[in-house]
């Protein structure tokens, strides 16, 4: 007869909008072992499995820290309650860690007061002075947070969806949440444990044959919110603030965001031992990337790092609910050795209501390793060349048209093209030739197209490489600096001579706008500190316990396109907290970039 040989769950603890799928090992009727489900509608010898799931309410009410989701609240934000922000956001573990918060607090408290109009209230009066218990926060001293009050992210008012039980003897109440195999958490379970049960049951009787298999969870935790990020006007000298939930492009203006996302197969335990393993996972890492990324509202979004399983199951049908049209390019595989499906590309996203699709370019490194090595290595040598030049990276280049007009122009008719450029170069950092080779060898292509067509360019993505170094100095400035150390790295010849390694595109870094802006001002300052001033680069876009700087960009043609605004920066201490990337608020060990860009109008030459 059909059976449950063992349950076990992926994750230790359940999170708010991560999908928990448990393992069930099951042993059919003829003694095979097998982990497919035997749904109703695909009956085995006259026996399904029938799923629930439960979550488990004691009388005994129980809040989460909203910073440190393992540890039980003692102390609650009352500001926040008045401010109307999500109960679970209120919640901290210690006096502490209210105060180590408070900057990333107190931005929730003022995107909330201003979305409410709430004009002419004193901070202090508002929320109270830190400490006092009895104006803004609300202290519990015996841990229960029994003085709480009402709270719908922790009191779960709504009548449960299945009919529910209970235990008088333990003082809980099941409701049943769920039934089937998988169960997303929900902000009503916040604080509660869960219940997953499963049975062989009888097809023709609709009961449970035996007592059924079980396995509970650890107390559903909220997700964690990473510290909201502005728009920071960089247009004029005034600068100013711009709201990226409500934010829309303005009429002939674009966003586009940069983001390598970290691969899944490359978010291990062992080289991110000091992130938890659940925040690692990529069931909660894949939600949380979607909230961040959806949240910013881009026109154009270039990801890197996107398994081809990711795209095709998740990121596309996702990005398509959310109005974006997809396009991807994997790497290429004459190197990777690991499974076909979980091989990582590029993905550019863009919103169908401001762009069309015109041309897709496919550049794939690895092509224009072997044309090279024809030319001008010896057949003696090839193998060993293509061996050292061969390392799967390619790029991805749209050209789209804008379906908001060429308004300024002096032919508003004509059509608006932009051409994307979205790239990984991944390559060892003791392969400085081929790091150069390939950026000079994209260059070049993007320099084709630049001659066949009046066309705005951007140049996104993770090219592995700090500012001062030969590529960057390449793509920001057009040439190579021919005394640059990192040319003494050339044993195939293929940078020589180190005079062809220029290019023609007026492409300056978006984000060096900040280190160019003529001003003062709190918030200029503190972007300013956040910018190398010997590059005019940020501090750093990679952030882990190992490596902290900068090697992710976006690149524009100056002469087509203004930088109008740009993501703020994060500040590494406080992005850092106790470790680094990734962590339970920032799922990729990189950071996303945007800009928002508007295009010039032509001049007639």
């Amino acid at each position: 007869m059909l059976s449950v040989v063992r349950v076990h769950l992926p994750s230790e603890i359940p999170i708010v909008g991560c999908e928990i799928t448990p393992y069930v090992l099951l042993r059919l009727p003829n003694g095979v072992i097998s982990t497919d489900d035997v749904p109703e509608d695909a009956p085995v010898d006259g026996h399904f499995m029938r799923y629930r799931w439960y979550r488990i309410q004691s009388d005994r009410k129980v809040a989460i820290c909203s910073v440190h989701p393992m540890e039980q609240a003692t102390i609650q934000c009352l500001g926040c309650l008045k401010s109307k922000i999500p109960a679970a956001k209120s919640y901290h573990c210690s006096a502490k860690c209210f105060s180590d918060a408070w900057q990333h607090h107190r931005v929730l408290h003022e995107r909330a007061s201003s979305a409410l109009n709430e004009n002419g209230a004193e901070e202090e009066e508002l929320f109270g002075r830190f400490g006092s218990g009895s104006s803004g926060i609300l202290n519990s001293g015996s841990g229960s947070m029994s003085n709480l009050g009402q709270s719908p992210g922790i009191n779960n008012g709504p009548v449960p969806l299945y009919p529910s039980g209970s235990d008088k003897n333990s003082g809980e109440t099941w409701f049943e949440v769920g039934r089937s195999q998988t169960y997303t958490p929900t902000a009503d379970d916040i604080g509660h444990v869960l219940r997953f049960e499963c049975a062989a049951a009888d097809t023709e009787k609709k009961i449970p044959v035996g007592p059924p298999t079980s396995i509970m969870t650890s107390r559903v935790i909220p997700a964690p919110t990473p510290t909201p990020r502005r728009l920071i006007q960089v247009n004029g000298d005034v600068l100013g603030h711009l709201d990226i939930d409500s934010q829309t492009s303005s009429f002939g203006t674009f966003t586009v965001l940069s983001y390598n996302i970290l691969a899944d197969a490359y978010a291990t335990s062992d080289t991110y031992s000091y992130c938890p393993t659940w925040a690692l996972s990529w069931t909660y890492r894949r939600q949380n990337l979607m909230r961040e990324i959806i949240g910013y509202h881009a026109d154009i979004i270039c990801l890197q790092e996107v398994q081809l399983n990711h795209f095709e199951d998740f990121f596309a049908p996702e990005f398509d609910k959310h109005g974006y049209q997809a396009l991807y390019k994997k790497r290429t595989t004459e190197v990777y050795a690991g499974v076909p499906h979980a091989i990582d590309g590029c993905a550019t996203f863009f919103r169908r209501d401001r762009f069309s699709h015109v041309k897709k370019y496919e550049v794939e490194f690895n092509k224009a390793a072997q044309s090279l090595t024809d030319a001008i290595i010896p057949p003696t040598q090839k193998r060993v060349a293509l061996s050292r030049l061969i390392k799967d990276n390619i790029a991805l280049i749209a050209v789209l048209e804008a379906k908001f007009g060429n308004q300024g122009t002096e032919n508003p008719g004509k059509r608006q093209l932009l051409c994307v450029a979205n790239t990984h170069v991944n390559v060892h950092q003791d392969l400085k030739d081929v790091k150069l080779w390939e950026v000079q060898t994209l260059l070049k292509g993007l320099e084709k197209i630049a001659n066949s067509a009046d066309i705005p360019m951007l140049v996104c993505g993770d090219f592995n490489s700090i500012p001062g170094s030969t590529p960057h100095g390449l793509l920001a400035i057009g040439k190579v600096d021919q005394l640059h150390p990192d040319l003494a790295i050339d044993p195939l010849g293929i940078l020589r001579p180190v005079s062809k390694l220029t290019h023609q595109l007026p492409l300056v870094s978006a984000y060096s706008s900040f280190a160019r802006m003529v001003g003062v001002g709190y918030d200029l300052e503190h972007q300013r500190r956040r910018m190398d001033p010997g590059t005019n680069e940020p501090l750093f876009t990679n952030c882990t316990r190992d490596f902290t700087g900068t090697v992710d960009y976006i690149f524009y043609t100056a002469d087509s396109l203004s930088v109008e605004s740009l993501l703020e920066l994060l500040d590494e201490e406080s992005l850092r907290k106790d470790t680094a990337l990734p962590s339970p608020e920032w799922s990729s060990d990189h950071i996303a970039l945007l800009a928002e860009f508007r295009c010039k109008p032509r001049i007639r030459r």
